[in-house]
């Protein structure tokens, strides 16, 4: 009985604590549990606006000169003199000589083409006088019948001129191989590229260089054909002065944004066969002069943005550029202060703003802060710019 009393014993007592921790925990209150409220998120908002706006077409494009072209010789001699405005990056006027090749021998050619006309025509008025006096002799000395043409001497006189004419087109020739020795264009531009040099002896065909004129400069714009819907532009259409299309040229050169004005002079007839584009073709006149921003010329080779002004009407919503998010989301603040997470149909933006055609409602009110995990249906409370100005103000 011992034994057993003393391994009952430690398990009775055991047991008797763990019965009493069960009732002292069954016993004791539950902890009041407290429900908090979903706390408002303040978010600067933007009214949506109903506009009737036209779309701003941009687009971009690379400035080529409408006139570039090679130098190459007419003549054959050697260089003796080179025009410092022919060296890369020189400018030239029309009519300046930039080249001269030695013009020695053509001087010589025109002279022995001029005596050979004087030896011509010499010789016209010696068969001129000939057949005068056989037409004198004919009359005095033949009664009856037509004079023969050769005893008029007429042939003679026809082989004369001929030859007078050959000799006047000798001369002309010679004296353009004279002019050819100087080497001059009939615009104004600049020089790309300069491949001969003072002494060197050059043949005809033999490449000079290469220039540009700088009366007109060109840029081939890529459009789609929404944006050529957005523009009434035809494919193929080459407008005139009148109804020529304006475009705004813009670049950033030396850290500072230049701008210039030109217009489009024509739409291609055909569509590129690997981009599905069709290019239109902006000019600026002038681009080094009148036409220069700021004395910054709209330069050949620069890369600018384009803008171009449509002029199909449309009924859209208009907002700030910062309301739109990835591309096509917009949260909007219900009346009951509910965010909702709407997709629109975005028409054009720009740096300040964005056209909508859908998704938004004249006066619904667009979160234009960041906002950190959004969600449908996230509690938010509205904040217009100048309701907080106020209220900063009234502190």
């Amino acid at each position: 009985m011992r034994k057993i009393l003393k391994y009952a014993t430690p398990a009775l007592v055991i047991a008797a604590g763990v019965g009493s921790v069960i009732v002292l925990a069954e016993a004791k209150e539950a902890p009041e549990k407290k429900v908090e409220e979903a706390r408002l998120v303040s978010l600067y908002v933007d009214e949506v606006r109903s506009e009737r706006v036209t779309v701003t077409v941009r687009t971009q494009g690379e400035v080529r000169a409408k006139t570039n072209i090679g130098l190459v010789p007419q003549v054959t001699g050697r260089v003796v003199s080179v025009a410092e405005a022919f060296n890369e990056g020189g400018h030239f006027e029309p009519g300046q000589t930039l080249l001269q090749i030695d013009d020695s021998d053509y001087k010589l050619a025109v002279t022995s083409a001029e005596a050979r006309v004087a030896e011509a025509a010499v010789r016209v008025q010696q068969e001129l006088a000939d057949a005068s006096i056989k037409a004198k002799q004919w009359e005095e000395w033949v009664v009856d019948g037509e004079p023969t043409p050769l005893a008029l001497n007429k042939p003679q006189v026809a082989e004369a001129q001929a030859k007078l004419r050959a000799a006047e087109a000798d001369l002309e020739t010679a004296r353009l191989n004279l002019e050819r020795t100087q080497i001059k264009l009939p615009f104004r531009g600049r020089v790309t590229e300069r491949a001969i040099g003072l002494g060197e002896f050059v043949s005809v065909g033999t490449n000079l260089g290469r220039v540009f004129a700088t009366d007109t400069v060109e840029v081939r714009l890529p459009l789609t054909d929404a944006q050529l819907a957005e523009l009434a532009l035809p494919i193929g259409f080459s407008p005139d002065a009148t109804n020529a299309p304006s475009v705004s040229l813009s670049a950033i050169v030396g850290g500072k944004r230049h701008s210039w004005q030109g217009h489009i002079k024509r739409v291609n007839a055909s569509v590129d066969n690997q981009t599905r584009l069709v290019y239109v073709v902006a000019e600026v006149d002038d681009p080094y002069g009148s036409a220069a921003d700021d004395g910054m010329p709209l330069a050949v080779g620069l890369f600018v943005s384009a803008e171009i002004e449509g002029v199909v009407p449309h009924d859209a919503m208009v907002m700030p550029r910062t309301a739109l998010r990835k591309q096509d989301k917009v949260y909007v603040i219900t009346d009951e202060n509910k965010l909702e997470i709407r997709t629109v149909n975005v028409l054009s933006t720009s740096q300040d703003r964005v056209i909508v055609l859908g998704g938004v409602q004249d006066g619904d009110k667009v979160v234009t802060a960041p906002v950190r995990s959004a969600y449908n249906g996230m509690p938010a409370q509205p904040i217009t710019r100048s309701a907080s100005q106020q209220t900063s103000v009234s502190r």
